[in-house]
């Protein structure tokens, strides 16, 4: 095995904790000891943690660890899942590291996944294997499967996705866990019983070849290429409303007033006074130099 990937909520439990004093950081004990860990066994590992952050809510970031225990890719979720969860929103962008035996790895967490430009965006930057990792329940079974196909399909990427599994008492976790071919075929799925390990060999020597030979159904280079046999090319402009606004900070859909949960009041948490600071300028990369 060159890689084992834990859920999200997997150290703190299924927990909207805020408490500073169980959060942890890059430099604390806990990733030290996940360090220490890889380095002993020789396996990658990737881990989720509730991180510390001064200046307002704690963010829910990932790692990732290689066999000699450096830490390689560092992110924070992009999109929490309100109005339930109360984490900072990320401001890393979305990171790509070199993984086990030449591939390349992203990762995202949960929600995340809802979003196609997401894992859009983790193949446009090269990634041949994104990981999602989740503490969703039940109900959101069905969305989990399907995002976790049309997530690898439309990308020419391995979706190997994880979701912690059995009941704190109050949060039934669904398990469920999968790893996706890149054509969007289930290579692996579990079930809903806690401790099952879900194993899969992948090929990212494929994901390349198919994103180079492809012609029908190359949709992550189709994208900016439309059309291309009409025209030379391929039409490279951007067509979509929604992308403008983003980027202009103007994002606002047709039934924008008539939506009902903006904030978490409607889950037990305060109405939020801050504005939102993006990161600063060469911030939004998610690369680690090296941690002690």
């Amino acid at each position: 095995m060159d890689l084992v990937v834990f859920p999200e909520y997997s150290l703190h439990g299924l927990s909207m904790d805020t408490n500073p004093d169980i959060m942890c950081s890059l430099t604390g004990p806990e990733v030290s000891l996940f360090r220490a860990a890889c380095r002993e066994h020789r396996i990658w590992g990737c881990f989720s943690l509730m991180e510390l952050n001064p200046g307002g809510m704690p963010y829910n970031s990932g790692i990732i660890i290689d066999d000699r225990g450096d830490l390689k890719l560092y992110y924070r979720k992009l999109h929490p899942w309100v109005p339930v969860e109360p984490w900072e929103p990320g401001n890393l962008g979305i990171p790509v590291c070199d993984g086990p035996n030449g591939s390349k790895l992203a990762l995202i967490i949960c929600h995340d996944g809802m979003f196609p430009e997401m894992a859009r965006e983790c193949a446009y930057k090269g990634a041949e294997i994104m990981i999602r990792t989740a503490g969703y329940t039940a109900p959101i079974r069905h969305a989990w499967h399907v995002t976790n196909q049309s997530n690898a399909f439309c990308n020419l990427m391995y979706t190997a996705s994880v979701c912690m599994c059995g009941s704190d008492g109050t949060f039934d976790s669904m398990g469920e866990a999968s790893v996706c071919n890149f054509d969007g075929v289930p290579m692996a799925q579990g079930g809903g019983r806690p401790d099952e390990i879900v194993a899969a060999e992948v090929r990212p020597d494929l994901v390349r070849e198919a994103r180079r030979v492809w012609g029908v159904e190359n949709n992550i280079y189709q994208f900016g290429h439309r059309g291309y046999v009409a025209v030379k090319g391929g039409a490279r402009d951007c067509p979509y409303t929604y992308m403008e606004d983003l980027v202009a900070g103007t994002y606002r859909v047709p039934w924008e007033d008539e939506v009902m949960h903006k904030d978490g009041t409607s889950c037990g948490f305060q109405e939020p006074t801050r504005d939102y600071v993006g990161p600063e300028p060469g911030v939004r990369t998610g690369k680690i130099s090296r941690v002690a």
